[in-house]
């Protein structure tokens, strides 16, 4: 294995997971304290031919001419908390699965590909992205969901989940993958200790 590549490609995992955690803190941050309106996208009325007046909206919420977006010029604290909730999640996730690989190219990089320790860390990742990524995407769905409530109370839908959720499948592969590993290096130590 090369060492220096995984070296080079441990750093650079980790400084985007350092990145990443510090767009989490900043846009928590900076958002809060925002005084600006909240919008949201919703479906709900897409095929309807409404005037924007006309609608079953809160007072101060503001439609767009097709009446998908809605925008809230004085939000609430949980307003604003939950329209938080369409981004942090996601940011939150890519950094720690970032962090997780990191850890994971570290390791390799210290003790070698087939070790238990990294079948371990791999499995780990995997279980983290087969399972974060529907969570973090049942998360955006709700915020979504309660902050279109909020506007548009008539609307209120339950949650969904929002996002692709493709890496379900790549979490699930690698946690295959730990396993296969982890047996293989039981049998390399077996194969060891017989000879």
């Amino acid at each position: 294995m090369n060492t220096r590549l995984t070296r080079a490609l441990a750093s650079v995992t980790f400084m985007l997971a350092v990145l990443s955690g510090l767009t989490f803190v900043g846009t928590g941050f900076t958002h809060m304290l925002d005084d600006g309106a909240v919008c949201v996208q919703t479906g709900f009325w897409s095929n309807a031919s409404l005037a924007p007046d006309s609608l079953p909206i809160n007072t101060g919420v503001k439609a767009s001419s097709s009446a998908t977006r809605l925008c809230q010029d004085g939000p609430s604290t949980g307003q604003r908390a939950a329209d938080l909730g369409s981004e942090l999640p996601w940011l939150l996730f890519g950094t720690l699965a970032l962090l997780l690989f990191s850890r994971l190219l570290k390791t390799v990089q210290l003790q070698g590909p087939f070790t238990e320790v990294v079948a371990q860390r791999l499995s780990v990742l995997g279980w983290f992205i087969a399972v974060g990524t529907p969570l973090a995407g049942l998360v955006v769905g709700w915020s979504q969901s309660w902050l279109v409530a909020s506007m548009a109370p008539m609307v209120g839908s339950g949650p969904t989940v929002s996002g692709s959720q493709e890496l379900v499948l790549a979490g699930l592969a690698a946690v295959i993958m730990g396993k296969v590993m982890r047996e293989g290096v039981r049998m390399r130590e077996d194969l060891e200790g017989t000879i």
